[in-house]
C-alpha cells in the first residue's frame, strides 16, 4: 500500500484478454459516423460500468483504445469473431492507484443519507434558458488489467478531464475526453441503429427525462429495480450503481436528488464509510456498497456541507481478478465532480 494513502502510486493497467478478430462489412451510406460516435461513447460508458462491478469482465467486452477503434471503423461495421489479439492502451502509463481502506459503520448510512437528502433538497435548482446546454466537467482515473503476449499486469489510466455538453432533451450533445475522443471531441447526437430518435432512460437520461421521474423514494426505487432487472451483479448492487450514475453523471433537481438519496437508504447492504478521498484529493465521508467481487463503490461527500464530491470503487476484500493482481486497497476507478452548469452552446464553458 502507498505510504500516503491519498496519493496515486505505481504500475500499469488495461482491459485485456484476447479480443476476437474483426470481419469487415461495408456500412450503408451515412452510417459510418454514427457507428463511430456511438461506439466511442460506449467505450467510456462500459469502462465506468464494469469498473464498479467486476474488473475482470473488462477482458472480454472492452476495446483497448479509442485510436484502434477509430482505425477499425474506417473499413466498416465491427463484427467480432474468435481469435484476435488486443494491443496496449497507450494512456495506461500512470502508477497504480491505491488507498487506505476506510472503516465501515454498517448501521450509519440511513442516518447520513437522511441528512444528505435534507441538504440536497435545500440546494438551488438548476435553471437554464431555452437553447442552452447542460455542461458537466469531471476528473477521473482508473486502474485495470492489461494482457500483452499472455502476460497480465495492472496499469492505470492517469487523471484526466471529461467534459460533456447535452441539450435538455438529450438530442444534441458533445464529448471531449482524452483517450476516448480527439482533441476537438465528438458528437453525442444522432439516431439509433434503426434510424429512430433515441429515447432517454435510466441508463442514459436526458435533463428533461429526469424531471419525469417520481420523487417519492419508494416509487423511485421500485422503478429502478424494475428497469434494471437482470443487469449488473445482483439487483441491489445494480440499483445502487444506477442511483450513483444519476447523481454523478447528470444534474437532477433538488427534489429528485433528495429522493435518490432516500431511495438509496432502502437498498440492503448500503453502509457508511468513515473516510474517503475523491479523484482530486478532496476528503470526506462516504456512503458505499460492497459487490460480490469484493469491490466497494463509495459516494464521497463533504463532511461539512454534505455536497457530493465524487465517487470511487476500491477493492476491499480478496482479489478482484483471477490472477490476483487487483489486491485490497487498489482504487479501480475514481472521479470528482468539478462543474455542473448551463451554458449557451457546445464547447462553451461556464
Amino acid at each position: 500500500m502507498n505510504p500516503d494513502p491519498n496519493q496515486p502510486r505505481t504500475a500499469n493497467r488495461h482491459e485485456t484478454g484476447d479480443l476476437p478478430a474483426i470481419e469487415e462489412h461495408d456500412l450503408p451510406q451515412g452510417r459510418h459516423q454514427f457507428h463511430k460516435e456511438r461506439l466511442m461513447s460506449q467505450i467510456h460508458d462500459d469502462r465506468r460500468a464494469t469498473a464498479r462491478r467486476n474488473p475482470f469482465l473488462r477482458k472480454a467486452i472492452l476495446l483497448p483504445a479509442a485510436t484502434a477503434l477509430a482505425g477499425a471503423l474506417a473499413v466498416g461495421v465491427l463484427v467480432f469473431t474468435p481469435g484476435g489479439t488486443q494491443g496496449p492502451d497507450d494512456r495506461a502509463t500512470g502508477p497504480v492507484l491505491t488507498t487506505r481502506i476506510g472503516t465501515v459503520d454498517a448501521h450509519g448510512a440511513p442516518r447520513l443519507l437522511d441528512r444528505i437528502s435534507l441538504a440536497a433538497a435545500e440546494a438551488d435548482a438548476p435553471q437554464g434558458r431555452a437553447g442552452q446546454y447542460v455542461y458537466i466537467e469531471t476528473r477521473s482515473a482508473s486502474t485495470h488489467i492489461r494482457t500483452d503476449a499472455n502476460v497480465s499486469s495492472l496499469v492505470t489510466v492517469p487523471l484526466h478531464t471529461r467534459q460533456s455538453w447535452k441539450s435538455p432533451d438529450g438530442l444534441k450533445g458533445w464529448l471531449i475526453e482524452p483517450g476516448t475522443t480527439g482533441p476537438e471531441g465528438m458528437t453525442l447526437g444522432g439516431l439509433d441503429e434503426l434510424g429512430n430518435v433515441p429515447k432517454p432512460h435510466l441508463g442514459a437520461p436526458s435533463h428533461d427525462y429526469l424531471a419525469s421521474l417520481p420523487t417519492d423514494p419508494d416509487a423511485l426505487l421500485r422503478k429502478i429495480y424494475e428497469e434494471t432487472e437482470g443487469q449488473g451483479n445482483g439487483k441491489d448492487q445494480q440499483a445502487f450503481t444506477t442511483i450513483g450514475d444519476l447523481l454523478g453523471e447528470s444534474w437532477p433537481s433538488p427534489e429528485l436528488t433528495a429522493a435518490l438519496y432516500r431511495a438509496a437508504a432502502k437498498i440492503p447492504g448500503v453502509v457508511l464509510v468513515d473516510s474517503a478521498t475523491d479523484a482530486v484529493g478532496r476528503k470526506g465521508v462516504a456512503v458505499a456498497r460492497l459487490d460480490e467481487f469484493g469491490a466497494r463503490t463509495e459516494w464521497i461527500f463533504d463532511s461539512k456541507t454534505l455536497a457530493l464530491l465524487g465517487e470511487r470503487t476500491v477493492q476491499v476484500n480478496g482479489n478482484g481478478d483471477e490472477d490476483g493482481l487487483i489486491k485490497p486497497g487498489t482504487v479501480i476507478s475514481t472521479s470528482a465532480i468539478m462543474v455542473r452548469a448551463f451554458v449557451d452552446d457546445i464547447k462553451v464553458k461556464p
